[in-house]
């Protein structure tokens, strides 16, 4: 494979960003690396970042995984990339109205001159962790929560959840991230459990995939109360699902 074929995969989460080249197929070329997702994170700020990375990768291809609500490119909700000092800290208004309604995948390609598809996070990992049968529901767990859909191997849109309200106890991010369960473990696990029923009822989902750096709290026999397959999966998805990003009908 040509160096020029690579495709730099860029996961940006509320607490850092992984980087990494992949090759069409979505074999990682390189060791992860991370780097501290910069705060206060304004849109220009993050572009930059952003950018000084895919530079690095030396890639003509990127694919970027923005932890918010997404349509074609443009930034609908920044879920905690508004908050101004990372998931712990208040929404800062200000941040906030400069992100709503920002193209991150037009600035990105504007300043990179590459190829840059920008989609949501838990959406870049559904590419990578999805078997293309069925209604597949991608759960993503680190810092806050995600979620995204696969009908048949295709992409479904669906509401962006890290932001909206889980019964009385919060947003999704709030009680399924990563503070809530360094803060009650065994509560954050029954609270995940259910959301994940509740989504499994919502989209009449044929199985779940669960992944993200936060899966590894979990074990198969967690789920058995479900009544569809659950697989867990490693942290890497929305790395490897660059390829796919690209090449929709790869086999990973």
């Amino acid at each position: 494979m040509g160096e020029n074929e690579a495709i730099a995969s860029v996961d940006i989460g509320a607490t850092s960003i992984k980087v990494a080249r992949v090759t069409p197929e979505g074999v990682l070329l390189d060791e992860v690396r991370r780097i501290p997702t910069p705060y206060p994170c304004t849109p220009d700020r993050l572009v930059a970042t952003v950018t000084d990375e895919i530079r690095r990768s030396g890639c003509s291809r990127a694919a970027v995984g923005f932890p918010g609500d997404m349509d074609s490119g443009r930034v609908l909700e920044p879920g905690n990339l508004s908050r101004r000092g990372g998931i712990t800290t208040p929404i800062d208004p200000e941040i906030d109205r400069a992100w709503v309604g920002f193209d991150v995948e037009y600035a990105l390609r504007m300043a990179t001159r590459v190829d840059v598809r920008v989609v949501n996070d838990a959406t870049l990992a559904a590419y990578g962790y999805h078997s293309g049968r069925g209604r597949e529901l991608v759960v993503t767990l680190g810092t806050g929560f995600g979620i995204s859909l696969f009908v048949e191997g295709e992409w479904t849109k669906i509401r962006d959840v890290g932001s909206a309200p889980f019964h009385e106890w919060g947003s999704y991010d709030e009680v399924g991230g990563e503070p809530a369960r360094a803060e009650n473990e065994t509560q954050w696990r029954e609270r995940v459990l259910i959301a994940i029923a509740e989504f499994v009822e919502e989209f009449r989902a044929d199985s779940v995939h669960v992944g993200g750096g936060n899966a590894r709290f979990f074990a198969g026999a967690d789920f058995g109360e479900l009544e569809v397959p659950v697989e867990l999966n490693d942290n890497e998805g929305t790395l490897k699902g660059a390829a796919r990003l690209f090449h929709p009908t790869q086999h990973l």
